[in-house]
């Protein structure tokens, strides 16, 4: 069974990279100036991660505990449908289907290791349409930009100061806390707290997609975002709430430049969650009376948590940029949907592989030190469980540090070869575990 999913998945790539190819070859033929607007696109991607941890020191597990020396694999593959029925509009479906588990089953690290790993793992490859939403621009005037046909995104052109409104079921991380060096675990880092920032805790549900709405107003060098989307009917839970009782409010103002002809930006992105959440004293106060271990689901009530992230990026030549990214969220509750992060920076660098004549490899490293609040810490060392951490006890906290490294190599046929290695000090921000070598490889195709 193992060797037929692996002939199956491999397959997959062979048959998207060949058709991906074929039309890629068809559209170079035709090519002849500016295109029109795409009333219609369909695209395609497959990608299949391998990762390890290496053995490492391990005293004790709890339920939520990294294991060690042990090995996984999660594998996917999208369809995007676009079609513009009217002038500036877009519908976007994209079904999927995913198979397999991350290592520890995305348990033990709150960085976890693999981006693509969701907190639903499967033997078998399941169906879900993750994503259908309707996208809408409105043209302000300024300079005419052309616009590339990509994923999620018709060919065409629009003005540079506009407005756009995006609404149906998607990632608030599709609008919120992008950035062009990290921010795509098929294609750069596969660490949580890289491709997003690791405080920023984002509506969705266990795979990451939710239900809402955003709007963004681009003008000049500046951009104004804001949106409002549903929580999952319990924090870390399968499924959305679907009275929309539960909500969080996003919004982000994003300054561009350009200096000596590279391209930088800021972004600061604010959040507020309103919904059934716990505070970690409340845990631990009710365990005191009854003698029992925290457990945040006995004592959840409606709150607000908020939280705010910084964003940057800035490219320093041809072929290399840097990124950073900080962040806080309020640490008197428990997380209710990414991971468990109070507090994180990070930094990094991404190189092109055209210094060294491979203008289509690229080489990442980066580092970031995430933390949590001084109750929280208290809270895990009675043994209460995170959404993704929780030892059993912890009697020596420290801060999780995590540094990643990648080579993508690009091989013919629209595919990509990764390989990547990440060192946790402090898995879990327990200084009696690790630190924990975590090795991988990622193989992508798309077109």
């Amino acid at each position: 069974m193992v060797r037929l999913r692996a002939l199956m998945r491999l397959a997959a790539f062979a048959l998207a990279a060949t058709f991906g190819a074929a039309l890629q070859a068809s559209a170079a033929d035709t090519d002849s100036g500016p295109p029109n607007p795409q009333t219609f696109a369909f695209h395609a991607q497959t990608t299949l991660i391998g990762q390890a941890t290496l053995p490492f020191h391990s005293p004790y597990r709890g339920p939520n505990s990294l294991p060690p020396d042990v090995g996984r694999e999660t594998f996917d593959i999208t369809l995007y449908f676009g079609l513009r029925p009217w002038k500036g509009a877009e519908i976007w479906v994209d079904p999927e289907l995913n198979q397999g588990f991350s290592v520890g089953n995305t348990e033990g690290v709150a960085g976890f290791v693999n981006g693509e790993g969701a907190k639903l793992g499967k033997t078998h490859p399941y169906g879900r349409i993750h994503r259908w939403m309707l996208r809408q621009t409105f043209d302000l005037g300024g300079e005419t930009e052309g616009v590339d046909p990509d994923l999620n995104q018709l060919g065409g052109s629009q003005t540079a100061n506009r407005l756009v409104f995006t609404v149906g079921r998607f990632s608030v991380a599709d609008v919120f806390d992008t950035n062009k060096y990290a921010h795509d675990p098929r294609n750069d880092f596969l660490n949580w707290a890289l491709i997003d920032t690791g405080s920023f805790d984002y509506a969705a549900d266990a795979w990451g997609y939710t239900y809402g709405a955003a709007g963004e107003w681009y003008q000049g060098d500046w951009t104004l975002r804001a949106g409002v989307f549903d929580m999952s009917i319990r924090p870390n839970d399968v499924q959305l709430d679907p009275r929309f009782s539960q909500l969080q409010f996003v919004g982000e103002l994003e300054r561009r430049w350009s200096v000596r002809g590279r391209q930088g930006k800021l972004a600061v992105t604010g959040f507020v969650s309103h919904g059934k959440m716990a505070t970690f004293a409340d845990a631990i106060a009710l365990a005191q009376a009854t003698g029992t271990i925290p457990d945040v689901s006995r004592v959840r009530r409606f709150h607000s948590r908020p939280g705010v992230s910084l964003n940057i990026e800035q490219q320093l030549t041809d072929d290399v940029g840097i990124f950073a990214r900080a962040g806080w969220s309020d640490g008197r509750f428990e997380s209710f949907e990414y991971t468990d992060i109070d507090e994180t920076a990070a930094i990094g660098i991404s190189v092109s592989g055209k210094r060294w004549g491979r203008k289509d490899d690229t080489v990442g490293l980066a580092g970031v030190v995430d933390q949590i609040s001084g109750i929280h810490q208290r809270y895990l060392a009675l043994g209460g469980l995170g959404i993704l951490v929780g030892d059993g006890k912890l009697p020596h906290p420290g801060p999780e540090a995590i540094l990643e490294a990648y080579y993508e190599l690009a091989l013919p046929k629209s595919i990509k070869l990764t390989l990547d290695g990440q060192f946790v000090d402090n898995p879990a921000y327990n200084r009696d575990r690790g630190p924990a070598p975590v090795v991988g490889a990622r193989l992508h195709a798309q077109f």
